[in-house]
C-alpha cells in the first residue's frame, strides 16, 4: 500500500509552478519586447503599450491560476467546452426502454 502526495505532480514542473512551453512562451515575449524597446521609441502612451505588450501578454497567460494550471489551460478548456459542445443522453430510471426484456 502507498501513500502517493498530493502535491507530486508538481514535483515534475520547473520551480514547481511552470512546464517548459510556458517559460518558453515567456522567453519569447521577454525577446520580443527587448527587441521592441530598441526598435520602437517610445514617444507616446501608444507606443510604449506596443513595447511592453508582449511581455505583460506572457506574463498574463503562465500566471498560475486556482483549479487550473494557468491562464492558459484555462483559456483553452473554456475554448473546447463552448466549441465542442457534447451531448449526453440521459435515461432516468423509470424510462420504457424499447429494447429492454420487460
Amino acid at each position: 500500500m502507498y501513500l502517493i502526495p498530493a502535491n507530486s505532480k508538481k514535483g515534475q514542473l520547473i520551480f514547481n509552478l511552470f512546464r517548459p512551453i510556458d517559460l518558453f512562451i515567456f522567453a519569447i515575449g521577454a525577446c520580443l519586447t527587448l527587441i521592441f524597446m530598441f526598435a520602437i521609441q517610445a514617444t507616446t502612451l501608444l507606443a510604449l503599450a506596443i513595447k511592453l505588450g508582449p511581455i505583460v501578454l506572457a506574463a498574463l497567460l503562465v500566471m498560475p491560476m486556482p483549479h487550473y494550471h494557468n491562464v492558459m489551460m484555462f483559456l483553452r478548456d473554456f475554448i473546447n467546452f463552448y466549441s465542442n459542445r457534447r451531448v449526453y443522453v440521459w435515461k432516468g430510471w423509470c424510462v420504457l426502454d424499447e429494447y429492454s426484456e420487460n
